[in-house]
Protein backbone atom coordinates (compact mmCIF):
# COMPACT_ATOMS: atom_id res chain seq x y z
CA UNK A 1 0.00 0.00 0.00
CA UNK A 2 1.19 3.83 -1.08
CA UNK A 3 2.59 5.41 1.97
CA UNK A 4 2.35 3.30 4.86
CA UNK A 5 6.20 2.15 4.27
CA UNK A 6 6.77 6.09 6.05
CA UNK A 7 5.56 5.94 9.41
CA UNK A 8 2.98 8.72 10.46
CA UNK A 9 4.07 11.07 12.66
CA UNK A 10 1.44 13.01 13.58
CA UNK A 11 -2.20 13.14 13.90
CA UNK A 12 -2.70 15.80 9.99
CA UNK A 13 -0.33 13.33 8.19
CA UNK A 14 -2.63 10.13 9.74
CA UNK A 15 -5.29 12.24 7.83
CA UNK A 16 -3.30 12.46 4.95
CA UNK A 17 -2.75 8.99 4.92
CA UNK A 18 -5.84 7.42 5.49
CA UNK A 19 -7.61 9.75 2.41
CA UNK A 20 -4.70 8.74 0.01
CA UNK A 21 -5.71 5.28 0.98
CA UNK A 22 -8.78 5.87 0.37
CA UNK A 23 -8.31 7.59 -3.10
CA UNK A 24 -6.08 4.59 -4.39
CA UNK A 25 -8.96 2.73 -3.71
CA UNK A 26 -11.38 4.65 -5.82
CA UNK A 27 -13.11 6.25 -2.68
CA UNK A 28 -13.82 10.20 -2.48
CA UNK A 29 -12.12 11.63 0.43
CA UNK A 30 -13.14 14.93 2.10
CA UNK A 31 -11.30 15.91 5.09
CA UNK A 32 -12.31 18.19 7.70
CA UNK A 33 -15.90 17.62 7.62
CA UNK A 34 -18.28 19.90 8.98
CA UNK A 35 -21.01 18.45 11.27
CA UNK A 36 -22.55 21.18 13.78
CA UNK A 37 -21.76 21.25 16.90
CA UNK A 38 -21.30 18.86 20.13
CA UNK A 39 -23.19 19.16 23.54
CA UNK A 40 -20.80 21.67 25.22
CA UNK A 41 -20.73 23.94 21.68
CA UNK A 42 -17.15 23.12 20.64
CA UNK A 43 -17.33 22.49 16.64
CA UNK A 44 -17.70 18.76 15.14
CA UNK A 45 -15.47 17.98 12.73
CA UNK A 46 -15.56 14.40 11.28
CA UNK A 47 -11.41 14.14 9.83
CA UNK A 48 -12.26 12.41 6.57
CA UNK A 49 -15.70 11.12 5.05
CA UNK A 50 -14.98 8.47 2.60
CA UNK A 51 -18.10 8.32 -0.05
CA UNK A 52 -18.16 5.58 -2.65
CA UNK A 53 -18.95 7.47 -5.99
CA UNK A 54 -21.37 4.29 -7.32
CA UNK A 55 -23.18 3.79 -4.21
CA UNK A 56 -22.93 7.06 -2.43
CA UNK A 57 -22.34 5.07 0.86
CA UNK A 58 -20.03 6.82 3.24
CA UNK A 59 -17.69 6.23 6.11
CA UNK A 60 -16.98 9.23 8.68
CA UNK A 61 -13.53 8.55 9.90
CA UNK A 62 -11.47 9.79 13.13
CA UNK A 63 -7.99 9.35 13.19
CA UNK A 64 -6.29 9.43 16.70
CA UNK A 65 -2.43 9.28 16.47
CA UNK A 66 -0.50 9.10 19.85
CA UNK A 67 3.23 9.04 19.06
CA UNK A 68 4.24 8.63 23.14
CA UNK A 69 2.65 7.64 26.07
CA UNK A 70 0.19 10.12 26.99
CA UNK A 71 -3.39 11.28 27.42
CA UNK A 72 -4.94 11.15 23.72
CA UNK A 73 -6.34 7.44 24.20
CA UNK A 74 -8.16 8.70 27.30
CA UNK A 75 -10.31 10.44 25.04
CA UNK A 76 -10.88 7.52 23.35
CA UNK A 77 -14.37 6.18 25.02
CA UNK A 78 -15.96 9.73 24.08
CA UNK A 79 -14.64 9.66 20.63
CA UNK A 80 -15.88 6.34 20.53
CA UNK A 81 -20.05 7.58 21.84
CA UNK A 82 -19.62 11.38 19.70
CA UNK A 83 -19.17 8.44 16.79
CA UNK A 84 -22.39 6.97 17.61
CA UNK A 85 -24.47 10.76 17.42
CA UNK A 86 -23.20 10.97 13.70
CA UNK A 87 -25.74 10.45 10.82
CA UNK A 88 -23.21 8.09 8.95
CA UNK A 89 -21.00 5.08 10.33
CA UNK A 90 -17.78 5.45 11.73
CA UNK A 91 -14.78 4.39 12.03
CA UNK A 92 -11.00 5.24 14.14
CA UNK A 93 -7.99 4.93 12.42
CA UNK A 94 -5.63 4.80 15.23
CA UNK A 95 -1.82 4.89 14.47
CA UNK A 96 1.26 5.78 16.49
CA UNK A 97 3.56 3.76 19.17
CA UNK A 98 1.88 5.98 22.43
CA UNK A 99 -1.04 3.60 22.34
CA UNK A 100 -1.15 0.95 25.14
CA UNK A 101 -1.99 -2.18 24.20
CA UNK A 102 -4.24 -2.38 26.45
CA UNK A 103 -6.43 0.41 24.31
CA UNK A 104 -5.53 -1.01 21.05
CA UNK A 105 -7.21 -3.97 22.42
CA UNK A 106 -9.99 -2.00 23.55
CA UNK A 107 -10.27 -0.33 20.09
CA UNK A 108 -10.43 -2.87 17.84
CA UNK A 109 -13.18 -5.07 20.07
CA UNK A 110 -15.35 -1.94 20.07
CA UNK A 111 -15.73 -3.12 16.28
CA UNK A 112 -15.64 1.07 15.64
CA UNK A 113 -11.81 0.99 15.04
CA UNK A 114 -9.01 -0.60 12.60
CA UNK A 115 -5.12 0.22 12.95
CA UNK A 116 -3.73 2.23 10.02
CA UNK A 117 -2.22 -0.92 8.49
CA UNK A 118 -5.33 -2.85 8.37
CA UNK A 119 -7.56 -0.29 6.82
CA UNK A 120 -7.23 -0.95 3.29
CA UNK A 121 -8.59 -4.57 3.92
CA UNK A 122 -11.39 -2.90 6.21
CA UNK A 123 -12.23 -0.23 3.71
CA UNK A 124 -12.43 -3.19 0.83
CA UNK A 125 -15.40 -4.85 3.13
CA UNK A 126 -17.21 -2.19 3.98
CA UNK A 127 -17.83 -0.83 0.76
CA UNK A 128 -18.03 -4.14 -1.23
CA UNK A 129 -14.81 -3.52 -3.42
CA UNK A 130 -12.28 -6.42 -5.02
CA UNK A 131 -10.37 -7.72 -2.60
CA UNK A 132 -7.14 -8.73 -3.88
Amino acid sequence: MAGLATAVKSGDALVKEVAQVARDLGLEAREQFRLGRRIWGAERRIDVVLTHSTSRLRLGVECKYQGVAGSAEEKIPVILQDIDAWPIRGLVVFSGEGFTKHMETFLIASGKATALPDLEPWLRLFFGLDLN
